[in-house]
């Protein structure tokens, strides 16, 4: 969106970063989702108005045949207020001029253009942060979003040399919960942006669900565990302590 000034302002950037996607994306996973995260604290006392805007912002976005982002309102956790997942066709089309253009000029049912509509957001954001991520194809990601009312955001910083590590220990989780009938996360994986290098999604319908996961022996943890590739299901967390430098867990809720 115009609220991304720096990179909309020049076609040379926006070239470069299409570039980054397609050389840094390894080949096994071309097929994936691209999308844009964004994450945004209000000023004190901005965050109803914000939202409302970013309402406003959304169906401007559906009405011009755009994709509007999939958002969740934190209630606990890390410090942001609002998380939106723009799905992305790549880089250039999302900050082509024209495409930029359009929605600058379309207006909006108060009257609003969408320039003017960017401005009346940014004046109530006191912070933001992008993330650029890979990650499963925006159908699924959509479907999940649509069943879900919480979210548990995991976001990570990977120890040098050991990112790849790091993805493949997350699937490696995934595949250890839906072998226990539990609820695995949707993974996606920085391309560029924020020092994150990717973060898992969660989805659940309720509070309730998060908690209350299936009942499973010890047994049946342990064939699951040695299954997905640990040495056993203690070793699951230091496994992922071996490639990671920090993380940090929000929740999220749905918004009407």
């Amino acid at each position: 969106m115009l609220r991304c000034r720096l990179v909309a302002a020049s076609p040379a950037l926006a070239l470069a970063l299409s570039a980054l996607l397609v050389a840094d994306v390894p080949a096994v996973a071309q097929e994936t989702g691209v999308y844009r995260t964004l994450m945004v604290q209000a000023a004190p006392g901005e965050l109803l108005p914000l939202i409302e805007l970013f309402k406003e912002e959304r169906a401007l976005l559906a009405s011009l045949g755009e994709e509007p982002p999939l958002w969740m309102r934190h209630t606990q956790g890390n410090f942001w207020d609002l998380f939106l997942l723009f799905p992305m066709e790549g880089m250039g089309q999302y900050y082509a001029p024209e495409r930029l253009a359009r929605i600058a000029q379309a207006r909006t049912p108060s009257g609003r253009t969408g320039a003017e509509l960017a401005r009346e957001i940014d004046a109530r954001i006191a912070w933001r942060e992008d993330l650029f991520v890979q990650g499963p194809s925006h159908a699924e990601v959509k479907a999940a979003w649509a069943d879900a009312g919480f979210y548990h955001v995991e976001m990570y910083e990977g120890l040098a040399g050991k990112r790849e590590e790091l993805v493949r220990e997350r699937h490696m989780e995934n595949a250890y919960a839906t072998a226990l009938g539990r609820h695995p996360t949707k993974v996606f994986t920085r391309i560029v942006g924020s020092s994150a290098d990717g973060y898992t999604l969660g989805f659940y319908k309720d509070l309730k669900a998060y908690a209350n996961q299936p009942e499973t022996t010890r047994e049946q943890q342990e064939a699951a565990a040695k299954a997905a590739g640990f040495r056993g299901a203690d070793f699951i967390g230091p496994t992922l302590r071996t490639f990671i430098l920090r993380h940090w867990d929000t929740m999220g809720v749905a918004i009407p």
